[in-house]
């Protein structure tokens, strides 16, 4: 891949004759290529509505601005690592070689990174028809009701934050394969992406112009993904193109730097909020500006428009209301990633508790109880039009202060003192929307070899999906594991799937394969039933095998035998949210001559509603925590402001989370019943992420309260710790 050295620029011309010349070289191909082939536009669809989130409200005459995604630009490139042009050739050497020959005459442009900026009067315009760089701007809650609420409140703490960017990191770079089969008129595309196979499918053939029909896709093994693999990226449409063009597959895989160039980013969140209380402590209202960072292209809004609805997380707050801004910038385009605009959400609302209890005399704990919902009031619908369903979350913030032996924390904290170290300990409490794609599948089929056959549409990246799913199947018809095939991976096989992402998986398939598995049974007991010369009411069923009275049995797969054949489906289309929660407790060891920040412990409950499979979700709490310790601590995407450079793009400039970064996790699963599920199921691999920003702040600043530090900026580096510690002493 050819890429842009500019944030933003003019394509004048671009001369391939020297790259055509090198030996090994089989193609270079441009944007005027692909447009005359009939190439179109990328349909990434970033919905900015969408239940059970909060409904955004548009200013009348404002028109939503989606870009124009074209996998490789003709006129313009919108941020550095933007793809020009690709290289085909016989090896990679070759194709190296060859890509440094292509010249691109660009004619330079200004650049704006900070969405801030971008929607001042008079900046730079990033699309030439999108006024202020603004793409989306809305509000939420009742504004006339909050700033009543503002007005007779006792106390108004105000908190300016910004939820830097970040990057995905998976183990594996991307890579694409793309065939092209001449004696039927179909491209093939093999890659990963937590849109699974179907979306990915109907995208590529969107994108190439053909019918969906003349395109497969086939998924592997991911390496990581976290959904800044969920949007379809300009590569998975250009191999299968570049295959026709040059009558072989075509490979690409991204090296590292690309990736920090070019892959999908995430957060970059701007939030100017207020907390209003009265003099007891009871939360009034709430309100503020989000202002998120979407790239040079909207791929999702997803993260703004779910943030804006969980603002006032777990706690009666009774007037909100937000305004949101989704602004293009010259940057690499943001996409969702663990957990997409809950982790900002809570980092707000915690950081802004933290500081009332500090300015105005309240306990931590005390004061986050007392504004708790009760469960008593559940379900309950907050002030921006979201509804919880279930939860206990006073006895999830209880549980969690108990198993980190909250009240233990004084004689620890004195035992650092002694060692010249400032000990810190903070709580924070979460809940997450999920909801997603809403349609899923599950189809069973008895198979001749003694297995059952279980396909769904969801693949996936790391959550064990080939593990729980059979293990749910298993459980259902009482058969022994190894009689599950599981399939989900083939666009040929699977006809209906909606990815992986927003705490999906699970919640959605469990309800279509418990539907298929109902199917199945009606149909094995009517032929058992007539085999067995039974009545119908009569025939039982347990541990794979079909019972009369009489003590005539027969299993499921001689029952499909008899039947010629033995299928069920499940097919479903479920738009209630899910909403897990819970509560997290962390304690930190600072040492303030070098603002070094150590985790020494860190304890986790989160309310999963059905825990199937106890391991994988201890596993995800584990890598979620880590995931935000990650952005916290270390993780940063940045750009220089002035000349819209990458100055992170590489793992020497990227500091990533190792196994020393935490002590052993302690996590904790609570089962309340999910009220919305039909099996209580909540989603449970993203809750260690979500409070974990705010949460290792708070403790930071908690350490460091001796010398009157009140907040330390994300990532939380030894030397921004330590610049705090001076600037509270001069202070």
């Amino acid at each position: 891949m050819v890429r842009s050295p500019h944030p933003h620029a003019k394509i004048r011309a671009i001369d391939t004759s020297l790259a055509m010349a090198v030996p090994g070289v089989i193609a270079v191909l441009t944007g005027a290529d692909a447009a005359a082939d009939g190439l179109g536009p990328i349909p990434h669809n970033p919905d900015w509505v969408g239940p059970p989130d909060a409904t955004l409200r548009i200013p009348e005459g404002f028109d939503v601005y989606v870009t124009e995604n074209t996998a490789l630009p003709i006129e313009t490139v919108r941020y550095v690592g933007e793809a020009v042009a690709m290289v085909v050739a016989e090896t990679v050497a070759a194709a190296n070689d060859a890509a440094e020959l292509v010249d691109v005459d660009y004619e330079i442009l200004p650049a704006v990174v900070h969405a801030r900026e971008a929607m001042r009067p008079g900046a730079l315009q990033v699309w030439p028809h999108c006024r202020d760089n603004l793409a989306l701007t809305c509000d939420v809650g009742d504004e006339e009701a909050t700033k009543r609420a503002f007005n007779a409140a006792a106390h108004v703490v105000k908190f300016d934050g910004w939820i830097h960017r970040v990057t995905g990191s998976p183990m594996e770079p991307r890579a694409v394969v793309g065939e092209y089969d001449t004696t039927d008129g179909r491209y093939t595309l093999r890659t990963s992406s937590g849109a699974g196979v179907v979306r990915s499918r109907e995208r590529l053939a969107v994108t190439l112009g053909v019918p969906k029909e003349k395109c497969r896709a086939v998924f592997g093994d991911m390496g990581g993904n976290f959904g800044t693999r969920n949007a379809f990226f300009p590569e998975y449409a250009l191999m299968p193109w570049a295959a026709k063009r040059v009558g072989r597959p075509v490979k690409w895989t991204a090296t590292r730097q690309e990736c920090f160039l070019s892959d999908y980013q995430a957060r970059d969140l701007a939030s100017d909020a207020e907390l209003a209380l009265d003099a007891e402590g009871n939360f009034l209202g709430l309100r503020g500006i989000n202002t998120m960072n979407l790239g040079a292209y909207t791929v999702f809004f997803w993260p703004l428009r779910k943030g804006l609805s969980m603002m006032q997380s777990v706690y009666r707050i009774p007037h909100v209301h937000f305004k949101g801004h989704a602004v293009l910038t010259n940057t690499a385009p943001t996409a969702v990633y663990r957990s997409a605009g809950r982790p900002e959400a809570i980092y707000m609302i915690e950081r802004l508790i933290d500081l009332a209890a500090d300015a105005h005399g309240f306990d931590r704990v005390e004061l986050r109880r007392r504004n708790l919902i009760p469960s008593d009031a559940m379900p309950f619908t907050n002030a921006v039009g979201a509804t919880y369903d279930s939860g206990e979350y006073e006895v999830a913030m209880d549980r969690a202060l108990v198993e980190a032996d909250w009240n233990g924390f004084a004689a620890r904290q004195a035992t650092s003192a002694k060692r010249g170290l400032c000990r810190g300990i903070g709580v924070a409490n979460y809940i997450e929307i999920t909801s997603g794609i809403p349609r899923e599948r599950a189809e069973l089929t008895v198979c001749d070899d003694g297995f059952i056959e279980l396909v769904v549409g969801t693949m996936s990246s790391g959550q064990g999906h080939e593990t729980s799913f059979p293990q749910l199947l298993c459980d259902w018809l009482q058969i022994p594991f190894e009689k599950i095939r599981f399939i989900a991976n083939d666009s040929d096989r699977v006809s209906v799937g909606g990815g992986t992402h927003s705490g999906r998986s699970m919640r959605l398939v469990s309800i279509a394969l418990g539907d298929a598995v109902k199917d199945l049974l009606a149909k094995g007991t009517e032929i058992a039933a007539d085999i067995l010369q039974a009545p119908l009411a009569d025939i039982s069923f347990a541990d794979g095998v079909f019972a009369a009275p009489g003590g005539g049995t027969i299993d499921l797969w001689a029952v499909a035998k008899a039947a010629g054949g033995l299928e069920s489906a499940g097919d479903i289309t479920n738009r209630a949210g899910g909403y897990p929660y819970g509560a997290h407790v962390c304690e930190v060891e600072v040492d303030p001559d070098t603002g070094h920040v150590e985790i020494v412990a860190w304890t986790g409950v989160d309310d999963v509603g059905l825990a199937v499979n106890p391991l994988i979700l201890h596993g995800q709490a584990h890598g979620a925590v880590m995931q935000g310790v990650g952005q916290a601590l270390l993780e940063e995407i940045h750009y220089d402001p002035d000349s819209a450079q990458l100055l992170t793009g590489s793992f020497l400039d990227y500091a990533m989370p190792r196994s020393i970064t935490l002590p052993m996790i302690k996590t904790v699963i609570m089962e309340v019943p999910a009220t919305s599920h039909p099996h209580g199921i909540r989603p449970g691999g993203e809750g260690g992420t979500t409070p974990a920003l705010g949460l290792l702040i708070n403790a930071i600043v908690d350490a460091l309260s001796d010398y009157g530090v009140k907040h330390v900026d994300m990532p939380a580096t030894p030397q921004r710790v330590w610049q705090a510690i001076q600037d509270a002493k001069q202070r």
